[in-house]
């Protein structure tokens, strides 16, 4: 019974290795604005890109008829490859901008309505 080790219960969970490492603090609001500006320089230029792109209506057109292609035909698919991944860009692109987008609007407006609400209130 000596050789018996039992496991003890009382050590702290490892379960958050970061917990002590996350800054509690606000960011400040030139940071906040910064970053948001940021945010739209992105979108844009991911707008741009993607308007940069010829003939995306045909793109979408042709997606699920290449994605049909390329199952009938898969020695012949590195032509249709092309076509896929690019229109898949664009879609998720598209969800990124739109993302970045809305979020630094969103962003700005808090810190402009924060603002406000605290002149108020002095």
């Amino acid at each position: 019974m000596a050789d018996l080790k039992i496991p003890n219960l009382n050590k702290n969970s490892d379960k958050y290795f970061f917990k002590k490492k996350l800054s509690l603090r606000r960011k400040s609001k030139s940071k906040l604005i910064n970053e948001s500006f940021i945010m739209i320089f992105f979108s844009a230029l991911i707008f741009y890109l993607i308007y940069l792109i010829p003939n995306k209506i045909s793109i979408f057109k042709n997606l699920f008829i290449n994605f049909s292609k390329l199952f009938a035909n898969f020695l012949d698919s590195i032509s249709y490859i092309y076509e896929i991944c690019l229109s898949i860009f664009i879609i998720f692109s598209l969800i990124f901008s739109l993302i970045l987008f809305i979020g630094s609007f969103s962003r700005i407006l808090k810190v402009v309505k924060r603002k406000t609400s605290r002149l108020n209130l002095k």
